[in-house]
């Protein structure tokens, strides 16, 4: 049985093996390989996470996905909107599942508890930021998100397109959800 919970400290290190081998696996097909080189190694998104978790002034909210066993599955984080270039209040940074958890509904129980983290924080809206040929896009526009605004991003030294995806009412987004 899979529950999602706030992640802990102790969490950190799993969340970025998770955020490691997701990242890999999504993007290597996508993704020059002298770019991938150059991403994030597994140690600097150990102590990103970990400062992530400890420290009360960067405002992000990060939920886990655990099984029985209290393993971490998958992970949500988000905030508020970074760039205020949108008319958007809420956005999701990263969601990232292992790959033999993706399909099982461990998305949608990780976006659910982001999305009433949100209503919490006062947020009404949602933005998502993913590279245009990430085949999980669908996952967003199953749930509702509409394209929003597609633009170029430098990884490495290569350049990619990435499309945002939005939710303009986060109530539609909690509809979605709970069927």
């Amino acid at each position: 049985m899979v529950t999602v919970r706030k992640a802990r400290l102790e969490d950190a290190e799993h969340i970025a093996e998770v955020h490691d081998k997701t990242w890999r696996s999504t993007y290597e097909p996508i993704i020059k390989e002298a770019d991938l080189q150059q991403v994030k190694s597994f140690q600097t998104r150990k102590i990103m996470w970990e400062t992530a978790l400890q420290s009360s002034k960067i405002n992000q909210d990060v939920f886990v996905a655990v099984n029985e066993n209290d393993e971490v599955l998958g992970f949500i984080s988000g905030g508020k909107e970074r760039t205020e270039n949108f008319d958007y209040e809420g956005e999701i940074y990263d969601i990232y599942i292992l790959e033999q958890y993706q399909g099982e509904g461990v998305g949608r129980l990780l976006l659910k508890a982001f999305v009433d983290s949100c209503e919490e924080n006062g947020y009404t809206s949602l933005l998502v930021w993913i590279l245009t040929k990430n085949p999980a896009g669908r996952f967003y526009t199953r749930h509702g998100a509409a394209k929003v605004e597609a633009e170029n991003v430098t990884i490495g030294e290569g350049t990619y397109e990435e499309t945002a995806y939005g939710w303009k009412d986060l109530n539609e987004l909690k509809h979605n959800l709970s069927n």
